[in-house]
């Protein structure tokens, strides 16, 4: 009896604790479970039926979760009555204001988390989703209220020209306040040059993981090495600005102790070919020639000795009365702790760089990059920088107004979204200032006979811009062109997946498409090819195409590092390269689906997160993958499916060219 009384009691104290606990947590727990509801829950409890108009032949509202529909008469389209959204702020709609909503797109909606003080429940790329979609409300809410006297007055807007000024200079204490950059307002033109005066530090011991198995062990290396690099405007956050030229003379050379000078450009975060000097001179033919200088000089090397003529042939040339030319070689024009004065001028081919006033090595202009879009100069690494001056800018930036490059032509304008079934629904990944970039692929590859017969319908999806003219010029170009596609938070570099979701989204929901494209806005698609490729495939299968990578490592340090967490195997799943892949519906139904129950893994690089999407998938439906190398990751080759990094020019030139029946690239070296 004993043993029961004590059992008996310690039953209702256990009882008793759990009736308090859910006396406190029960208001909480019905509090969470209305947030983290279903739209049509939410709905019935606060008898939403009709929340109005909406804006979705701009906007990508309701996260990805809504059906958006295409406006044939260019108005603002009306939401269709009676499909409740889901709503996380009481942001209130006035005479057609657009309300851009929240997205589901992590575990626990962001309100709950608030209510708890913090995020921890948070993956590091949903706590960015979180904040991008915070701030991209605010930015929308910014657009809405955006004086339109105040825009007519902005240059940005109105197409005036900016003035810049014609010189620019700097002193050491001024630069290194301004974060070791210069801006240049308008860029550069021909003839325009700068000089630098800096001294270069000594050389420090630096360990190189790399260098360990080749030297036994012995990693430490000397390194003195500075850069000095034309930077343009960087698109979204988390993207490095391109390198238009990319200046890097190493007094120590690559840990090899001879010094070196390389050139390079980089674009979206991707090198292109470096051009090397080592002391040996370029050839002078006409192809290494940048108006008319080589590429690179000679300068004194301590490893080659020079061949001497021998004493009879020097006596033979003496007797027949042969002049002798005194071979003239230079030592390396930086050296540890002494002062250079360095001028960069821009040419007509490309830029020279001349150091003490004799010329060292010029490197060609890239295509694809323009003088006035080198709107900023950074010094890095081991120099003292005394001062900066620039000289013969360009007072006025051609570029700086989306009025000089967007065409406000009807030719321009998308078609309504075909009612009958495409071949193809085609999602181009967009930044929200690259309009010559869209006018670009509007003027070129969107004119394909399939896109104009509607068998296959284009969109550009794009996030926000932490600039609210920004934002409203890009509002007045979607009403107008009809093929953008606004997903209402901030971009980042980081959150290119949720725009992958969205293509896939739009590709179910609006049109009846057999198959789903992604690419980015620096793509050139040859459309019809393309199809034709697909045709080869048997409509029974699921596919997946593109340029296929195949036991790929993800890296464990550096920039691009991920961790265990995020990715526990040693290499990653089968996955198409980025700027171009295609998949059948049934894939992007499959994506649409997993990412409304919230059960859709999310990776910081979309083309791995695809890859893993399509694994998950092919464990219960075989897929076949189709791997080809013509979806060029880098560049363009001959013969190519789609071309990537092409500028707006390049896009034009392989129009011309596709006009005239020649699948060329236009190379850039």
């Amino acid at each position: 009896m004993k043993r029961r009384f004590k059992l008996s009691h310690f039953l209702l104290g256990i009882a008793a604790l759990y009736l308090i606990f859910i006396s406190l947590e029960f208001p909480r727990f019905l509090d969470d479970s209305y947030y983290a509801g279903t739209d049509d829950d939410r709905a019935r409890i606060e008898g939403e039926d009709d929340l109005g108009k909406s804006f979705f032949s701009a906007v990508y509202k309701d996260a990805f979760h809504r059906k958006l529909e295409d406006n044939q008469n260019g108005d603002v389209p009306t939401m269709p009555k009676k499909e409740p959204l889901q709503v996380e702020t009481s942001l209130q709609e006035e005479r057609g204001s657009i309300r851009p909503l929240q997205h589901r797109y992590g575990r626990i909606p962001g309100k709950i988390l608030r209510r708890r003080n913090g995020t921890s429940e948070l993956s590091v790329l949903e706590r960015m989703a979180d904040e991008a979609w915070t701030l991209g409300l605010q930015a929308w809410e910014d657009v809405e209220n955006f004086d339109l006297k105040e825009s007519k007055q902005n240059p940005i807007i109105e197409g005036k020209l900016e003035s810049c000024p014609w010189w620019l200079s700097m002193n050491g204490d001024e630069f290194s306040r301004s974060d070791r950059m210069v801006f240049l307002p308008c860029g550069l033109a021909a003839g325009s040059s700068i000089t630098v005066v800096g001294t270069p530090h000594y050389a420090h011991r630096e360990y190189v993981p790399q260098l360990a198995r080749l030297r036994n062990g012995d990693a430490m290396v000397m390194v003195s090495q500075f850069m000095v690099e034309l930077q343009g405007l960087k698109s979204v956050d988390g993207e490095d600005p391109p390198k238009i030229l990319h200046l890097n003379p190493r007094l120590k050379g690559d840990w090899s102790r001879r010094p070196v000078i390389e050139h390079n450009t980089c674009y979206r975060m991707q090198w292109g070919t470096a051009q090397r000097c080592d002391g040996l001179p370029s050839r002078k033919d006409d192809d290494m020639l940048v108006d008319g200088y080589g590429r690179c000089e000679k300068w004194i090397r301590n490893d080659i000795v020079d061949l001497k003529e021998s004493k009879t042939t020097s006596w033979f040339k003496r007797f027949i009365g042969r002049e002798q030319k005194p071979e003239v070689t230079w030592p390396f024009p930086f050296v540890e702790g002494k002062l250079f004065i360095l001028t960069l001028r821009a040419g007509v081919e490309g830029y020279h760089i001349n150091v003490g006033g004799r010329h060292v090595t010029s490197f060609p202009y890239r295509t694809g990059f323009t003088l006035e879009d080198a709107t900023g100069l950074a010094i890095k690494g081991d120099v003292d920088v005394h001062s900066v001056y620039a000289t013969s800018l360009p007072t006025s930036h051609p570029s700086f107004s989306p009025q000089r490059v967007l065409e406000m032509s009807e030719q321009w304008k998308a078609h309504p979204l075909p009612k009958r079934p495409i071949k193809l629904f085609i999602g181009v990944l967009s930044a929200t200032n690259h309009f010559a970039e869209r006018m670009a692929v509007r003027k070129t590859w969107m004119q394909s006979s399939a896109i104009k017969s509607s068998n296959v319908v284009v969109r550009f999806f794009v996030a926000l811009n932490p600039r609210k003219e920004v934002n409203a010029i890009m509002k007045k170009e979607a009403a107008y062109f009809g093929d953008i596609i606004i997903l209402p938070f901030m971009d980042r570099y980081e959150l290119v997946v949720l725009k992958t979701i969205a293509i896939c989204e739009f590709g179910v929901q609006n049109v009846t498409a057999a198959y789903v494209m992604k690419c980015d806005d620096d793509t050139f698609v040859r459309v019809d090819t393309v199809l034709k490729e697909i045709e080869g495939i048997s409509r029974k299968r699921s596919l997946y195409m593109g340029n296929l990578n195949l036991l790929h490592r993800p890296l464990r340090s550096g920039k691009w590092a991920v961790t265990y967490e995020e990715w526990p195997e040693e290499v990653y799943p089968p996955y198409a390269n980025g700027p171009g892949y295609i998949i059948s519906i049934d894939i992007a139904k499959f994506i649409v689906a997993q990412h409304g129950n919230r059960s859709l893994r999310l990776f910081k690089m979309e083309d791995v997160s695809m890859g893993m999407w399509v694994e998950q998938f092919n464990s219960s439906t075989p897929v076949q993958y189709s791997h080809n190398w013509k979806f060029c990751q880098y560049g363009c080759m001959e013969d190519y499916y789609t071309a990537h990094y092409q500028s707006p020019r390049q896009m034009i030139c392989l129009w011309d060219k596709l006009a005239r029946g020649r699948v060329h690239c236009c190379n850039f070296r």
